[in-house]
């Protein structure tokens, strides 16, 4: 017999279990059957119409995004909405949808850690614990360098790391790095937890004014790497671990999409 998506489902729960999900997040099956067969999987950042072209082209039975298509409650599908649609083509191709989002962000070895990870950090912590009984699992990383580094070297990693599209900093720029702060997404508001546990450095997205200004004053140096960047690498972790934590079910076709890229680029 084939793998299901009920199959894939309890994988996911022990790679990302859904109780690290953030009270307000909507994670697990979006669309489909925990019946369904699943021979191809394709895993994408964001639930848009070019992944579901793309899983096509690829007999792709299931979709796993980080990002889910479905929200908030909805009240309707309009088919003139990118998400209206989106859920509508996933119906007519028989395309199960899974969003593995804030638990993937919080897992061991998920958004931060991968991040983290490919900095070269070791003594790797949780940033924000966020309460869960797990003190492995949260939001945020923070690590040391054995060594101190230059913020030059730091930025060359940076960039092999994430292929950022730009990167914007505010604070002032240390000499040396011996502590950096990580927090995959939009993150910014724990910028003052980062300064707090000694780092001289947090690496996140979507930086707000107010947080730009006050690390400014504050003395920390943030880098916005933007939520793309900062994420997507992640998605290439795990779906090395979701392919060997698959094997057992037989052979399942399992890709990253490598049509997607950030939203936003530079003029």
């Amino acid at each position: 017999m084939s793998a299901t998506v009920q199959d894939i489902l309890n994988i996911i729960e022990t790679l990302a279990p859904a109780n690290l999900a953030e009270p307000w997040d909507n994670v697990g099956l979006m669309i489909g059957s925990p019946a369904g067969p699943v021979t191809s999987i394709l895993l994408g950042l964001d639930p848009t119409a070019a992944l579901l072209d793309e899983a096509g082209s690829l007999n792709a039975d299931l979709v796993i995004t980080h990002h889910p298509v479905i929200f908030h409650p909805l009240k309707s599908i309009s088919l003139n909405q990118p998400d209206g649609r989106f859920i509508q083509q996933a119906l007519i191709r028989k395309i199960n949808v899974i969003s593995c989002h804030t638990n993937l962000d919080s897992t061991v070895n998920g958004v931060s850690d991968t991040l983290a990870g490919q900095l070269g950090l070791d003594d790797v912590t949780v940033l924000v614990a966020g309460g869960k009984t797990d003190k492995t699992c949260g939001l945020g990383r923070i690590g040391d360098y054995s060594a101190p580094i230059s913020a030059a070297e730091f930025v060359r990693r940076l960039k092999e790391t994430c292929h950022p599209p730009w990167l914007l900093t505010a604070g002032p720029r240390p000499e040396k790095i011996s502590r950096v702060a990580v927090c995959g997404g939009s993150c910014s508001e724990y910028a003052e937890i980062a300064l707090q546990s000694g780092a001289q450095v947090f690496v996140t997205a979507e930086v707000k004014h107010n947080v730009a200004r006050w690390a400014e004053q504050a003395g920390l140096w943030i880098i916005d790497a933007g939520h793309y960047a900062t994420e997507n690498p992640a998605m290439h972790q795990f779906a090395r671990r979701l392919a060997r934590a698959a094997k057992p079910l037989g052979h399942i076709d399992i890709h990253v999409t490598e049509r997607q890229a950030s939203p936003l680029q530079l003029l």
